[in-house]
This record gives structure tokens, sequence and C-alpha cells, in this order.
């Protein structure tokens, strides 16, 4: 058949991984319920703020490092609380140093503290010097095309639209722009932020995105490592009716069985 999806390996800046969930560090209880949570949600990247984050530079203070090891995870350090492009290039300037040369980075410039909304003018800026300046950059914006399409040309290396304000656990708001963003970007398309729940993560999956970023569905869940588990699966589901393929939706009933040669 001709319209049959082939799957494809999951590739970030020449690594390849098996599992397209990415998780946040933020947001829980405590250092081991965010070790146990990442573990049962089986994710290989993991992102945290690096403004907010103790990765050994605060002595005394609990250290991320200490639950989650640099050998077992990917470390993808974001510029969470920058509101414009020289803060955050200057937040991948030191997360680079901190980690020892470490060039992938998530990018994210914030417009205002009461919607988190992406600024997509000062992350187009920071994008542009970041890529010039060697970083491998996935970067966090709005739902529209055409900016995905620009950061995508200046050199980000996966572009990360937002199914929803970050934290609001509302799902995917507007799947017909991210369907457009997908048919249109030739990087990986991941959703970042928005997600609430498992179908959340598999709708986004069966759109045929490449992985989903998520920390507070899990964090804030009643009860984070189930929740973590569950997201887990629902990748899985979601990339696999994906390539699968839906059934046509149909406005009146069809019979499972066939009619023809029924016994009178």
């Amino acid at each position: 058949m001709s319209n049959v999806r082939s799957d494809k390996p999951f590739v970030l800046a020449g690594r390849t991984y098996q599992s397209r969930l990415l998780v946040g560090t933020g947001k829980y209880r405590d250092m081991e319920e965010t070790r146990l949570a990442i573990e049962a949600s089986g994710a290989e990247i993991v992102t945290f703020a690096v403004r907010r984050t103790n990765l050994g530079q605060n002595e005394g203070e609990p250290n991320l490092l200490d639950v989650l090891s640099p050998e077992r995870y990917t470390f993808l350090p974001n510029t969470a609380g920058c509101y414009d492009a020289i803060e955050a290039v200057r937040t991948c300037r030191l997360a680079r140093e901190l980690l020892g040369g470490h060039n992938l980075v998530k990018l994210e410039v914030l417009a205002d503290q009461k919607t988190l909304f992406p600024n997509v003018i000062e992350t187009l800026k920071a994008a542009e010097t970041l890529v010039k300046e060697g970083f491998d950059v996935m970067v966090y914006t709005s739902d529209d095309p055409i900016i995905a399409r620009q950061l995508a040309d200046i050199g980000c290396i996966a572009i990360m639209p937002l199914a929803g304000l970050i934290g609001s656990g509302l799902g995917i708001c507007n799947p017909y722009n991210l369907q457009i963003i997908l048919e249109e970007t030739k990087v990986p398309v991941l959703v970042d932020a928005g997600v609430g729940t498992a179908s959340d993560a598999t709708i986004a999956m069966e759109l045929g995105c490449e992985a989903v970023l998520m920390n507070s569905a899990i964090a804030h869940a009643q009860q984070p490592i189930m929740m973590a588990e569950a997201m887990k699966h629902a990748i899985v589901a979601g990339r696999l009716a994906y390539l699968a393929g839906r059934m046509p939706k149909k406005l009146y009933a069809s019979a499972s069985s066939p009619l023809d040669g029924l016994i009178k």
C-alpha cells in the first residue's frame, strides 16, 4: 500500500532514542519522587531549568545529579524564566559551562508570567545566535506554522510547539495548526506544554509528532509515579496508532461482519 507509514527512528543531534517521551524534573515533592517518576516514565531525555536547578554549583542544596545520572539520561538544559534573547543566550552558555561543553539545549523565551506564552520575536533572535555558536537548539514556540518554518530554517534541530499553555493541562487545543506544522517542517516536531493526561499524549502521537515533552501532567498528578507509567504507555500506543493508520470516520454504521452469504 502506498500510504503505509514507516517507523523512522527518533534522532536528535545525531543520537537515536528508544523512548519518545521527554520529561521535566521540576514540581515534584522531593528528589526521590523525581527519580521514581522519571524511572517509571521510561524517558531517556530529562529537561531542567538552568536558573532553578542545582547541579553542584550551590553547596549544601539538593543536587539533581545525586538522583539522575548523566550516564543514564541525556540532560536537556532549558531557559525557563528567560524573557528576552540576551538572557536566554546567556543561560545556554552557562549550561554549556556547567555540563562540560554540552550543546543540546531547549530554548524558551517567554512573553509574560501570566500565560508563559512564547515571545516569538525574541525566540527567533536567540535561536539565530545559539545556532551560530554551535548549540543544538530544540525550541519552544507557538503553534504558528510560519514561525515554526522560520525556526527550522535558522537551524533548530527540533520544533516544539505548545499544545496548550504551560501547566494548563488543557490538552491539544489546536490540532489543525499542529498538522500543518507536521506537514511542512522537515525537522522533528514535539508537542511541548498543555498535556494533562495520557489521552492528550496519545493524540499528539497519533497526529504524527515525533515525541512529547511534559512535566506538570506527571508531577501534579495525584499519583505522579503511576501517571508517569501511564504516559509511557500512552506514547507507545499513540505512535503505533499513527503507524497503523486509523479507519475512516463515517456518519452511519457499517456492519463489522460481511452481510453476504447469510444463512436464511
